[in-house]
Order: C-alpha cells, then structure tokens, then sequence
C-alpha cells in the first residue's frame, strides 16, 4: 500500500466511525438516539485508534492536515510530501462521509432539523463568536500535537501507541470538545462538508460556508504551535515561526476577549 492510498483509507475509516456514531446518537429513529457527549467523544478516539492500526504501517496516519502540517514546519516531514498527503487526507474524509450518508439514508430521511443533519458531517459551534470559536480550534489541536509528540517520545510499547492516541482524542472531546465540537483536523471538518454540500441529502439547508474556515484555520495554525512549542520546550530547539504562530494567537486571544460584546449578535445573525 503506498502513502496516498494509506492516508486516504485512515482518514476514511476515520470518518465512517467518528461521523457515524454522531448520526447514530443524532438522527431521529436511530437506536442510538440521545447517546449523548460522551458517546461520541469516546467513538471518535476509537476511530483515530482504529485509522492509525489499519495504516500506522503505510503513511505514518497523519490522517490529519494539522499533523502534517505540525510535522513539516518542525522538519519532521519533508514539505513535498505535504500536498499528496493532504489530499489524500480530504479524499478519504469525503469519501467516508459520503458512506454514512448512505448507511443512514433513511433516518436523514426522518430527521427535519437542518443543522443535525449537518451536524454529522461538520462542526458547529455552541456559541457563535469568530475569534472565540477560532482560539478553541488553536488550543484544541494544540493539545492534539503536543500530546503526540510527548506519547511518541515515549518507547513503553510501540504496539499501544494507537490507544494512547485515541484516549488522547476522548481527553480532548471532553474536557475541550464543548465549544465548537473540536475539529482540530481541517480534513474531518472541510472534507465531510464538501460532501453535505455535493449529496443529495433530504432537506439539508446550507453547508454553512460562512464558518467552514474556522476548523481549518485554527488546527492549522494551533498544530504548528503545538509541534513548535514541543520542539523549544524539549528539544531546546526555538524556530522563528514559533516566534510567528505565539504572536498570531496572542492577537487571536486580544480578539476574541476585546469582540466578547459580540457574540450576541453573531448568534442572532445566524438564527435570521
């Protein structure tokens, strides 16, 4: 199995079992109904676990275009990999997205509230504020690098290495997952997105362009932070684009507590 084909099936197994778990607690008449946070945090990390035994051996499973990303700016990853990774990483999201699609094809038929039904394949915030919204991506997917890194680090046995991310994921879901659903993987977000936008999905509504840049952005930008920091707080080894990406969320965090007044009518925007 090459790279490409490695990140493209990871990140689709990925997605069938994290977006399927959240359609089965989420969509009308499914048994799952009302499994609640805990039931989805808890399958997503076993779907990273899942991504990372079916290709850990092929590409590494990234499965993610911050890992990447992270990973290249720490000269961890060769940059000319970067492009055939990612879209590896996006094709795979889609095309799982597009399976729970049709696995749950009925109970999107029975399900009438728009926003659940893009719910399954994207994020949505809990309290609509840009900067806020922007600054949990950063902090979550900071967390989600930092913390490979530091369980990389660590040689107790290779083999638990998938589980120790997993649970790393539930962490994050639980204790930081409550403010925009914790992308913290622009493929997971943009990828099933496209395919709520592409497929024929009854009563859908909009795909919510106008927030879509959000999960990409902020892991993006909070993944080059994680690895960076890593590197100057282990390593003793200090990049200028740290420098670059503190000054970056330092502005981020000024914004999004001078704009809090905001919120309010961000949300009221929405909802007209």
């Amino acid at each position: 199995m090459s790279a490409f084909l490695g990140e493209l099936v990871g990140t689709a197994v990925l997605i069938i079992i994290g977006g399927g778990v959240v359609a089965g607690v989420t969509l009308n008449k499914s048994k799952a109904n009302g499994g609640g946070w805990v039931v989805i945090t808890l399958a997503w990390g076993l779907a990273v676990t899942m991504g990372v035994f079916a290709v850990g051996n092929y590409s590494g499973a990234h499965l993610n275009p911050a890992v990447t990303f992270a990973f290249a700016i720490t000269g961890d990853f060769p940059w000319k990999d970067m492009p055939m990774y990612i879209l590896a990483q996006m094709l795979g999201a889609i095309i799982g997205a597009t399976i729970v699609f049709f696995h749950y094809l009925s109970h999107f038929k029975a399900t009438a509230d728009q926003a659940t039904k893009l719910g399954v394949f994207a994020t949505i915030p809990a309290i609509r504020h840009t900067f806020s919204n922007l600054l949990s991506e950063i902090i979550g997917t900071f967390i989600l690098i930092f913390g490979l890194l530091f369980i990389g680090a660590n040689k107790f046995a290779e083999g638990l290495n998938p589980l120790a991310v997993g649970l790393l994921i539930v962490a994050i879901g639980m204790a930081l997952g409550g403010t925009t659903g914790y992308a913290i993987n622009p493929a997971r977000d943009l990828g099933p997105r496209i395919a709520h936008f592409i497929l024929p999905i009854p009563g859908k509504g909009s795909s919510d362009w106008g927030y879509a840049w959000i999960p990409v952005v902020g892991p993006l930008l909070g993944g080059a932070l994680g690895g960076l920091t890593y590197k100057a707080l282990f390593l003793g080894e200090v990049s200028v684009f740290l420098w670059i990406t503190l000054a970056i969320t330092a502005i981020i965090i000024l914004l999004s507590y001078s704009t809090r007044d905001q919120v309010e009518e961000e949300n009221q925007s929405i909802s007209a």
